[in-house]
């Protein structure tokens, strides 16, 4: 299946996940996703140190509260949003706090970086896309990453058998994210998360 070509998800009256689905999202006000500051996750990884100033990519940014953040804490940013919505209220956050990132409003499927970013920022754009196209979506973050970087990843844990969010369980991570491309930390962390969900945190290394 041709990963831009998505079909229909399960909700009823749901349409293709493409610009237009995201963008009517934030017309309608259901971002349910959005915690209205930075994940507590990233914000531990900053504080302890783990994640330091470098270049670094944020797929599915969001209004990017992750993006000022980061910004604001000395990186090289570069944020991939589908929808125009995102992409401005992200640029009027960083335009408020007198902050600088690279945004790009695009289908993160046909998204080509100039060179490998050293980190990766995943927290909402594994969970928001078809299942069918997650194979895909892990090759595509492994190129996008040079040999060593690391990829600060939120996995979002749910029982609704239909998305988005999608589930993504441990195991299927495991699978998803195979040894021979990444070497994966001993635990991970359980995240709170606004809409009554867990995350699991953790910092996977490509190898």
């Amino acid at each position: 299946m041709d990963p831009k070509q998505t079909p229909c998800c399960a909700q009823a009256g749901c349409s293709s996940l493409d610009s237009g689905y995201w963008q009517s999202r934030y017309d309608q006000g259901q971002t349910g996703w959005d915690r209205g500051e930075a994940s507590p996750a990233l914000q531990h990884w900053l504080e302890s140190g783990q994640l330091k100033p470098c270049r670094i990519l944020v797929p599915g940014c969001g209004r990017g509260h992750e993006v000022v953040a980061l910004a604001a804490a000395g990186f090289e940013v570069t944020a991939v949003d589908f929808a125009p919505a995102a992409i401005a209220a992200l640029r009027e956050q960083l335009d408020a706090k007198g902050l600088g990132a690279t945004l790009i409003q695009a289908d993160l499927f046909e998204f080509v970086p100039d060179r490998p970013f050293t980190a990766i920022y995943e927290q909402t754009c594994l969970c928001a896309i078809k299942p069918v196209q997650r194979e895909d979506y892990e090759r595509r973050l492994a190129s996008w990453l040079m040999s060593g970087g690391k990829l600060y990843a939120l996995f979002m844990q749910t029982d609704s058998s239909s998305g988005p969010p999608y589930a993504c369980p441990p195991e299927a991570m495991q699978g998803l994210f195979p040894v021979e491309r990444w070497r994966w930390p001993a635990k991970l962390e359980p995240i709170s998360h606004p809409a009554q969900l867990i995350e699991l945190a953790g910092v996977l290394e490509r190898v």
